[in-house]
């Protein structure tokens, strides 16, 4: 669906050097599934999408987009392309003087769709996006919630191919983050649509997509399944996005408190992948070893792809039954980090 080659973008300046925003990225993204890309202010996301939808044309590689040749075409090729290609924004991107319904219907107009066509759509577009009785309203009257349910209507108007979505979700508290990401996983699903989701906020990317790629400074440094990722970050900067959603911010905090407290034995991080995070693991160590256990923290996540699970734990007890124990534990497909030992 989606396929960029050796794709840089340089943005050159009389008064300063050049920076090089976008540095030989290679992607590829498939048809129907979500895909995120991550990375700090600056790492050259916003770039990234705008030559997606052709706002930038690269300096070099080429870009394929359901079969459009996005790093080449213009005039009447680009406008169909970008009537498959749509785009939500963080701050909607509304038009203030018009309703609910005039503002999805915009896109509708502009494409020559009659009235009557031009309704229907509208009003099944607001009913997918449960803005039912909201119609006659003005962006004004609207929660940010809702503005963005109006902006992706909009954005589903002509039927696109792919959506891509520019940090669509930073400008809401965390309780309407969650309800827009399950209405785009739900599009998703529904429609088939192939979803192009930048952030940074590394919960955005867990909860809904399938696979991330990470950015720094312009280039590509990580990739893969958003499993995978969680279970395996290569890189330092991956490293500490996981660490947004796995490790709650209080847990050095705590686990400092439990060091001073508990001098002795192991404190360990335990992550559970999959069907092991379902696993009774506590209870088994309970019942095989002679040794006392203490949770500390703990956290289950669900990716598109299975489960995460975290926990922090203290252990305690004679130093043979103590490593027994650690063996047990690997033994069961958990990895166990030794995070201090007393």
């Amino acid at each position: 669906m989606i396929n960029l080659k050796n794709v840089t973008k340089i943005y050159n300046s009389k008064k300063s050097k050049s920076i090089t925003a976008v540095d030989q990225v290679n992607l590829k993204i498939n048809k129907g599934e979500i895909f995120g890309i991550i990375g700090y202010s600056g790492a050259g996301k916003s770039s990234l999408i705008r030559l997606l939808n052709g706002l930038e044309k690269p300096s070099s590689g080429t870009i394929d987009v359901g079969g459009y040749s996005i790093d080449y075409i213009s005039g009447a090729k680009m406008r169909k392309a970008r009537q498959e290609i749509s785009m939500i924004f963080q701050h909607f991107n509304l038009l203030w003087s018009r309703t609910v319904q005039e503002n999805i219907a915009f896109p509708l107009e502009i494409a020559g769709v009659s009235k009557k066509k031009r309704m229907k759509k509208v009003n099944d577009l607001i009913k997918l996006v449960g803005l039912e009785g909201k119609e006659k309203a003005y962006p004004a009257q609207l929660s940010g919630g809702q503005k963005q349910r109006v902006g992706i209507a909009r954005a589903l108007a002509n039927d696109p191919k792919v959506l891509l979505c520019d940090e669509a979700t930073s400008a809401l508290d965390p309780e309407t983050t969650d309800s827009i990401l399950d209405l785009l996983v739900d599009i998703n699903r529904r429609l088939n649509l192939t979803v192009v989701l930048i952030t940074h906020e590394m919960h955005v990317i867990q909860k809904i997509c399938h696979r991330v790629a990470v950015m720094e400074e312009g280039k590509v440094v990580e990739q893969g399944d958003v499993l995978t990722v969680f279970r395996n970050p290569q890189q330092s900067i991956t490293k500490r996005f996981v660490k947004q959603v796995t490790e709650p911010g209080e847990t050095k905090e705590t686990v400092q408190k439990l060091l001073e407290s508990y001098p002795t034995g192991k404190v360990l991080q335990l992550t559970f992948i999959g069907s092991d995070a379902q696993k009774p693991l506590i209870t088994d160590l309970i019942r095989n070893f002679a040794i006392d256990v203490n949770i500390l923290q703990g956290k289950i996540s669900q990716t598109q792809g299975g489960s995460y699970g975290s926990l922090f734990i203290h252990i305690d007890g004679d130093a043979n039954e103590l490593n027994r124990a650690l063996d047990f534990i690997k033994e069961q497909k958990v990895e166990a980090e030794v995070l201090a030992n007393g």
